[in-house]
């Protein structure tokens, strides 16, 4: 199936905040981008979150400089007024608690530099994800090793406030599950979806093999869940991102531990999610419901050691990508409202300096034209150019900065 702009009508978005296109500060200038990634800090030269630029119509990313220094930010979000950045810092944490930290910091629109605000701990140890609502007053922070989520409140300077709730998943994985990283829950992502003026939240934990949903009471900051409550995925998925196309009406789950794209209904009227057999446990007997993200050529070493880390829609096309780590690649597949089918793949020829390498994270910029890449093992963002027919290509241009993790836009005015 060759999936072009023809092929799929994107109509207006139903859902909205679930993307990955960059916060947009008041009159921006689509051109010009600020550019801010997350490391884990244990690498030598790695001091927290740095920040340069992009230009848009070029694909050229100026120096990368420290904007605020922290342990492990391995991940961040923007408001969706473009002012503030929030970041995890990812740790086990000190005391009993054991819990890894939040921080907010004020956006310089300018200069895109950072100004501390406040921090708080996370409810959990090793928060991994952070995403923010759509009306910018909750932020959603996944905890890995705790296996649990927390809200938190967010003032309108931009300050974390109090924790509004809190969830630590205690069900054990299904039979069959991986037993060195599914012991027990994980939680890997949390991301906000405004269906109608109403916010619903999506959980995705790795170690249950589960994607749950709730309905956010946006004036208390409490989640109820949905009924029902979760998605089942087969045991040793993995599951750890998730992406949506609401005009489509699907979701999209990266397996990171068995190497899949898991497509799934989502239902924008009540926020479930439900499997393409009309199931909401078990996966789909179709055989594009659950499909790998890797070459059936790729050698059975490479296919072991490898795992999907991220999963993005194309902002402008009826395409989903996903990150494969081992393989070193971003597999690209073309869906419609009837099938979901792999269609090409980024991939660099051998291993420069330049080449992608254990690709993390990444970002595309909202024309679809530029791929921004972290490369974890790279030591650099290297930045590739969309092809709707051929997957795309590196342009060469790129970033140094070491143990890239994390990579979000916001346009500058």
């Amino acid at each position: 199936m060759n999936v072009s702009r023809r092929a799929f009508l994107v109509i207006a978005s139903v859902v909205a905040g679930v993307s990955s296109s960059p916060a947009r500060s008041r009159g921006a200038d689509p051109d010009k981008y600020h550019v801010y990634i997350g490391t884990y800090t244990e690498a030598e030269g790695s001091k927290g979150v740095y920040r340069c630029e992009l230009d848009a119509k070029t694909g050229e990313l100026s120096k990368a400089e420290l904007a605020a220094e922290l342990t492990n930010p391995s991940f961040l979000a923007i408001s969706p007024n473009g002012k503030f950045l929030y970041a995890v810092s990812e740790t086990q944490g000190n005391g009993e608690k054991k819990e890894g930290g939040v921080f907010a910091f004020k956006i310089d629109p300018g200069t895109g530099k950072l100004t501390k605000l406040n921090e708080t701990t996370s409810g959990g140890g090793d928060p991994c994800h952070i995403s923010v609502s759509g009306s910018g007053r909750y932020a959603l922070v996944s905890n890995y090793t705790g296996g649990s989520w927390a809200v938190f409140k967010l003032g309108e300077d931009g300050k974390l406030g109090d924790r509004t709730d809190f969830h630590a998943f205690k069900d054990k994985p299904a039979e069959g599950a991986n037993k060195e990283r599914q012991d027990k829950a994980h939680t890997h992502c949390g991301v906000f979806g405004n269906t109608r003026g109403t916010e619903f939240a999506y959980v995705v934990d790795l170690g249950l093999d589960r994607v749950y949903s709730y309905k956010l009471d946006e004036a208390t900051g409490k989640m109820a869940p949905t009924k029902p409550a979760f998605v089942q995925l087969p045991a040793g998925t993995g599951p750890r991102h998730i992406a949506f196309h609401s005009a489509a009406g699907k979701a999209f789950v990266c397996g990171e531990l068995n190497s899949t794209l898991v497509t799934l209904r989502a239902y924008a009227t009540d926020g479930t999610l439900q499997a393409y057999d009309g199931k909401t446990v078990g996966i789909d007997l179709r055989a594009d419901a659950t499909l790998s993200t890797l070459p059936a050529k790729v050698a059975d070493d490479v296919r072991k050691k490898n795992s999907t880390a991220e999963v993005l829609v194309h902002p402008k096309d009826a395409h989903v990508l996903v990150s494969n780590r081992g393989y070193n690649s971003l597999a690209m597949f073309g869906f419609n409202a009837n099938k979901t089918e792999f269609a090409a793949e980024i991939k660099s020829a051998g291993d420069g300096p330049r080449a992608i390498a254990t690709p993390r994270n990444f970002n595309i910029v909202p024309t679809g034209k530029w791929i921004l890449i972290a490369n974890q093992d790279g030591g650099n963002v290297v930045v590739a150019q969309y092809d709707a027919n051929g997957g795309g290509k590196l342009t060469g241009n790129a970033v140094e900065v070491a143990k890239p993790v994390c990579i979000k836009l916001l346009a500058k005015p």
